[in-house]
Parts: C-alpha cells; sequence; structure tokens
C-alpha cells in the first residue's frame, strides 16, 4: 500500500538558505520517535532552502487529530505552517522531515540528539 504525506515544501519565508541547530519538540510516537519521550526538545541542524513546510487547513486539523505531526520546531525556523517539521504517514511508517538528524547521531560530529532516530530503527530490523 502506498503512503503519501499530504502538502508540499516551499521556499523558506524569508527567501534564504538556512543552515544552523534548530530545537524541535517530538510531538507523536511512531518506529522512528520511540528513543525519546513525547514533549522531549532535540537539537537538530538544518541545511535548506525549501523547508517551508504547507499544508490545506484540512490536511493539517487530520495531521494534529490523528497524532502524525512528529516533530515541530520550537521557534520559527522557515515559516513552516504549525511550526511542522516531520510529519508521518497514516500508519505512521514513513516520516518525511527537513532536518538532518544523520549530522547530529554521533560524538564525532559534537551532536547526538538524532541518533536515537536510528537506534530506534535499528532495534526494529533486529528485532523483527
Amino acid at each position: 500500500e502506498t503512503q503519501v504525506l499530504p502538502g508540499a515544501l516551499m521556499r523558506n519565508a524569508e527567501l534564504k538558505f538556512i543552515c544552523r541547530d534548530v530545537s524541535l519538540r517530538v510531538e507523536a510516537k511512531s518506529a522512528f520517535t520511540d528513543g525519546y519521550t513525547i514533549g522531549d526538545e532535540i537539537s537538530l541542524p538544518v541545511a535548506h532552502h525549501d523547508g517551508n513546510y504547507l499544508v490545506t487547513d484540512a490536511d493539517l486539523a487530520r495531521l494534529n487529530d490523528q497524532g502524525r505531526v512528529a516533530l515541530r520546531y520550537t521557534e520559527d525556523v522557515n515559516g513552516s505552517i504549525g511550526g511542522i517539521a516531520g510529519v508521518l504517514s497514516e500508519n505512521k511508517r514513513v516520516l518525511g522531515m527537513m532536518p538532518h538528524p544523520e549530522r547530529a547521531a554521533d560524538p564525532v560530529l559534537a551532536r547526538t540528539d538524532g541518533a536515537a532516530l536510528f537506534r530506534s530503527l535499528a532495534s526494529l530490523t533486529v528485532n523483527a
């Protein structure tokens, strides 16, 4: 079954490339976020020009009602509606997100907040 994520990524509100660490709040439980607790604030890098998430009011209500907003920015980073940084498919097996957890997943990178996402996914593979 094909899983579709609603919405589109538009140019950042300031029309500038953004490359910096941002603070995010974990909003939903899924295979991707099992290593975090709902409400956790984490720091991940963003590096994008087209990261402004746009979605219809109906789709936004559906995402919120179904607990499919995985991550929200804690401040306005790029103009994304509702501060959305990551959304889940209906079955919560697909995650679309703008921040880069792979750039914050190892002490060698001086950041580790993204590591829990990869550990969560790896444990699913090992335990399957």
